[in-house]
């Protein structure tokens, strides 16, 4: 059966996902923009792992053959692990020993095909004090020091669950899969990937603990280059009320900038390597800024080297010039949602279709893996296959 994603680079890749919610998704979204074919496994009384939101306008539901099969009646785990003898990886977002419970551990997995890749997706990692304890994105950002450096000088502000869940989870898990793809189609070896949150987020931070380290970035908020304390790396109010983002860092950007909104001349301005000018300096630039809207400060600054953009808005991002020219956001059955990234020359892949659990289709995969029509008639009868 095809269901692969175009050419993309993982084509022909075949990859199990337990369902769940959060960054499991997120790694399958990659990992189906990437090519390959995701099979998602649903508990029989899981109606959705997308919430509220319509799994045909989903991203991260797309590219998926759902197949709906209880592991906890007999033959429910049999049947997954005739689909991991012939499946390239696995990956499940469960706490510590849930798929050993089950029957369905790494060891397990690993002796029906030892060229198995096996993710686990956890928030503190399958070892520590922590490893069975519940938490959410915002105890794991917590903890590797993330949280505590985004915010205003008061208090931290939760960035979304972007950190935690989709940037230091997901996004290190589909790596970390693809990584060993590489490997067991190299030597034949499988392995266990053991990817938790708490470790992504920190590994994210890497950049900014060596800063620390040399004494370049100060741990308090609102007092370093990129945490919004510097004048010349912020967000302005304008005249309208929305925002202006700026970052000319680099002099000869500067130079421009002050230019080209009038204040080259301005002699406070020059001050700006002066941490302790740094509020006067961000005052006298948000006076500035509020005087005319955001769209007339793009109309003068926007696509020059001053290193200013508008903060767009969700509804409004999709529109943007260049957004459109580059195709960043397709449509999902009505919604307007990001669009498969990065982009590949010579492995290019249209995006993944919505997520289908068509009968013909979990046929297909189920007698790919060696089951027969019979017994998936008796799967059904006994109601372990949706």
């Amino acid at each position: 059966m095809k269901h692969d994603a175009g050419t993309g680079p993982l084509s022909g890749m075949t990859i199990l996902e337990m369902a769940g919610l959060g960054p499991v998704p997120f790694a399958g979204m990659m990992l189906a923009d990437a090519g390959a074919r995701i099979i998602r496994i649903r508990g029989r009384r899981a109606l959705s792992v997308s919430g509220a939101v319509d799994p045909l306008q989903d991203p991260l539901s797309r590219g998926r053959i759902d197949i709906s099969l209880d592991l906890k009646k007999p033959g429910g785990v049999d049947t997954l692990l005739r689909l991991v003898e012939s499946a390239d990886a696995l990956m499940e977002g469960y706490r510590p020993g849930v798929m050993e419970r089950l029957g369905a551990g790494p060891d397990t997995c690993l002796a029906r095909n030892p060229a198995l890749v096996y993710g686990r997706m956890t928030g503190w990692g399958q070892s520590g004090p922590l490893a069975h304890a519940a938490g959410h994105d915002i105890n794991y950002i917590a903890i590797s020091g993330a949280l505590h450096a985004i915010g205003t000088r008061e208090q931290p502000i939760p960035p979304l669950n972007l950190v935690g869940d989709f940037g230091g989870g997901g996004a290190m898990l589909a790596f970390g899969i693809a990584s060993a793809l590489v490997h067991a189609a190299r030597s034949g070896e499988g392995q266990v990937i053991d990817s938790a949150m708490s470790d992504g987020a920190a590994y994210l931070m890497a950049p900014f603990y060596a800063r620390k380290a040399s004494g370049a970035f100060r741990d308090e908020r609102e007092n370093n280059v990129l945490d919004g304390g510097a004048p010349h790396y912020g967000v302005y109010r304008c005249a309208d009320g929305r925002f202006i983002s700026v970052g000319p860092l680099e002099e000869q950007f500067w130079s421009l900038f002050l230019e080209l909104i009038g204040l080259k001349d301005d002699p406070l301005l020059a001050a700006r390597h002066d941490r302790a000018q740094w509020p006067r300096l961000r005052e006298r630039l948000a006076r500035h800024f509020a005087t005319r809207t955001r769209d007339e400060w793009c109309a003068l600054l926007e696509g020059k080297d001053a290193c200013v953009a508008p903060v767009l808005s969700l509804e409004e991002a999709p529109e943007h010039p260049h957004n459109l020219a580059r195709g960043s956001f397709i449509d999902a059955h009505g919604a307007r949602v990001p669009a498969p990234v990065p982009r590949f020359s010579c492995s290019r892949g249209a995006a993944p279709p919505p997520p289908t659990s068509d009968t013909a289709a979990v046929g297909a995969l189920l007698a790919r893996a060696g089951i027969t029509e019979a017994e998936i008639a008796a799967l059904r009868q006994a109601e372990v296959l949706g």
